[in-house]
C-alpha cells in the first residue's frame, strides 16, 4: 500500500526555510506530491515544489533536505524532488499559521 501524502507532508515539514524560520508546507512551497507503489513494494516519491524567489540562496539545501527526510520514512523507495518555478510563488499559498508567524495580516 501506498504512503499517504499527509505522511509525507508531516516529513517535509522538518524542513525549515533558514531564512523565514517557517516549514516549506506552511510556506506553501510543496506544489504536488506524486506517491506510486514499485515492484519492490515500497513507495516511489515525487514532489514538486518552489521558492519563495528564483534567486532564493536557500534553495540547494531545501531541495536536499526535502529529498532527506522524505527518504528516512518507513516504506520509501526512490525520492524525485523537483524545482518549478510556474506558477510563482506567493504570499496567498501559506497557512494561517505561517503568516501568524511572520507578522503578515
Amino acid at each position: 500500500m501506498p504512503i499517504a501524502e499527509d505522511k509525507i507532508r508531516e516529513a517535509l515539514k522538518q524542513v525549515i526555510d533558514p531564512e523565514l524560520f517557517v516549514n516549506i508546507v506552511d510556506l506553501g512551497l510543496i506544489y504536488e506530491i506524486k506517491v506510486d507503489e514499485n515492484e519492490e513494494g515500497t513507495s516511489d516519491v515525487q514532489v514538486q515544489m518552489t521558492m519563495t524567489s528564483p534567486a532564493c540562496p536557500a534553495g540547494p539545501q531545501l531541495l536536499g533536505q526535502s529529498k532527506e527526510f522524505v527518504s528516512r520514512m518507513e516504506g520509501v523507495g526512490e525520492v524525485d524532488v523537483r524545482l518549478v518555478m510556474d506558477p510563482p510563488w506567493t504570499p496567498d499559498r501559506m497557512t494561517e499559521d505561517a503568516k501568524d508567524n511572520l507578522g503578515i495580516f
